[in-house]
């Protein structure tokens, strides 16, 4: 996951049954910002992959987000982000 991460400006690692990471890849949709979803069901090695992310973020559940190289939670926490007008900045790179 690290290569991926580093590469995109946004990632989300998500499973493409729930809906917390529909919600999430929604928000950059309506946002017009390309992102880069991994989805962690698709692959037979997905149960590794949220063994990665817990060590890096301290959580397993999905959607994990990701912006420029930061992460920055769950949808919830994305959600809120929008709503305080923080996340567009972030993904410009504006806000630290």
């Amino acid at each position: 996951p690290c290569e991926t991460i580093s590469d995109n400006c946004v990632v989300i690692f998500s499973k493409t049954t729930c809906g917390y990471c529909k919600m999430a890849k929604k928000l950059f949709q309506d946002m017009n910002v390309n992102y880069t979803a991994i989805e962690l069901d698709m692959y037979e090695n997905g149960s590794q992959f949220q063994d990665i992310l817990h060590q890096m973020t301290g959580g397993r559940t999905v959607p994990r987000v990701f912006i420029n190289g930061a992460f920055i939670g769950g949808a919830t926490d994305t959600q809120k982000l929008h709503q305080e007008g923080k996340l567009l900045p972030l993904y410009h790179g504006k806000l630290q």
